[in-house]
C-alpha cells in the first residue's frame, strides 16, 4: 500500500495546458479571500475591502514567492544553455511561502493604508484562511511530484516517477518517500481549526491570531524541512535556509503575541485606525467616539 503518483499535472484545453498547481493556488486564494472577508465584515469593515487588498497583496506575494524560490535554487535556472524564461514559469512549481508572505505583506500594508485599516487587524482576519489556502496549494505539489521527504517504508509512502527530474539520483526506482505535501496539508488545516476554536472562547485581536499563525506554520515548516531531501543550495550555520527562516518566523510570532498581549489588554473595537474613521463602517452598538479612543 502506498500513495501513487499522478499520471498528469494538467489538463489540455486546445493549445493551452492548465496546470493543476496553478488551479489549486487559485482555489486557495479564493477560499482565503472569502473567509477573510466574512471575518473582517463581522468586525466592522466595509464590504469589498478584502478584495481591494487582495488585488495588491496576491500578485505582489506571488512575485515575491517566485523570486525567493529562484534565488534559493539558482542551479535549477542558471546554467549553460538554460532557458531564463523558466524563471517566470510559476505554473511549473516553485513558490516559496516565506517570500510570498514577506512580499504579500508589503502589498497588504499599502492597501490597508489606502483603506484606513490596521494591518494587524487585517492579518488577524486572514490567519486561518491563509493556512487553509496553503493547505489547498500543497495539493498542487502532489501533482507536480514535489515536496517529499526521506525514504520510508510506511504504508502511506509516496511514489515518485523515477523519470521525474525531482527523483533523487542513485535510489531504487521503487523507493517510497515521506509525503511532505500531505503532512503540511494536515498540519495547516489543524492549525486553522485551532485558531478558529480558540476564537470561540477568546478574541484573538491586536495581532494575536496572525502571531499564532506564525508560530504554527513556523514550527511545522521547521520540522518538515528537517527531512526534506531536495537540494538546497543555501545553508546558514549548517541549517537549510528555509529551516532557519521557519525557526525565526515561529520565534517572531511568539514575540509578537507576547508584546501585543501586553500592549493591548483591552478589546479591539474596530479594525480601522482612529485617524481614518471616515472610512470606517461603525460596528453595531459601538459609537464613533468609542472607536476614536482606540490606539
Amino acid at each position: 500500500m502506498s500513495i501513487p503518483s499522478p499520471s498528469t499535472n494538467g489538463i489540455e484545453l486546445g493549445p493551452f495546458t492548465v496546470r493543476f498547481y496553478a488551479l489549486f493556488i487559485i482555489v486557495g486564494i479564493i477560499l482565503a479571500v472569502w473567509l477573510t472577508a466574512r471575518r473582517l465584515r463581522q468586525r466592522g469593515a466595509k464590504p469589498g475591502v478584502v478584495v481591494d487588498i487582495a488585488l495588491w497583496a496576491v500578485p505582489i506575494g506571488i512575485a515575491g514567492g517566485r523570486v525567493y524560490h529562484v534565488i534559493t535554487h539558482p542551479g535549477d535556472y542558471f546554467y549553460p544553455g538554460a532557458n531564463l524564461w523558466r524563471t517566470l514559469f510559476v505554473w511549473e512549481g516553485g513558490l516559496a511561502i516565506f517570500g510570498a508572505i514577506l512580499a504579500g505583506s508589503l502589498g497588504a500594508f499599502i492597501a490597508c493604508r489606502r483603506a484606513g485599516l490596521r494591518l494587524l487587524s487585517f492579518a488577524d482576519a486572514l490567519a486561518p484562511g491563509l493556512l487553509i489556502a496553503q493547505a489547498v496549494g500543497r495539493f498542487g505539489n502532489y501533482f507536480n511530484q514535489e515536496l517529499f521527504g526521506t525514504p520510508t517504508d510506511l504504508p502511506w509512502g509516496l511514489q515518485i516517477d523515477p523519470t521525474s527530474p525531482a527523483f533523487p539520483p542513485g535510489m531504487a526506482p521503487d523507493t517510497l518517500f515521506h509525503p511532505l505535501f500531505l503532512y503540511e496539508m494536515v498540519w495547516n488545516l489543524a492549525g486553522a481549526a485551532l485558531i478558529l476554536t480558540i476564537e470561540r472562547k477568546t478574541p484573538l485581536r491586536w495581532g494575536r491570531a496572525i502571531s499564532l499563525y506564525l508560530v504554527i506554520y513556523g514550527t511545522g515548516r521547521a520540522w518538515f524541512e528537517s527531512f526534506r531531501i531536495d537540494p538546497t543550495e543555501f545553508e546558514v550555520w549548517g541549517l537549510k535556509v528555509n529551516m532557519l527562516t521557519a525557526i525565526l518566523v515561529a520565534a517572531g510570532g511568539l514575540a509578537l503575541f507576547l508584546i501585543q498581549t501586553r500592549r493591548h489588554p483591552h478589546p479591539e473595537l474596530s479594525p480601522y485606525r482612529p485617524v481614518d474613521l471616515e472610512h470606517a463602517f461603525t460596528p453595531q452598538g459601538v459609537p464613533d467616539d468609542t472607536i476614536q479612543r482606540e490606539s
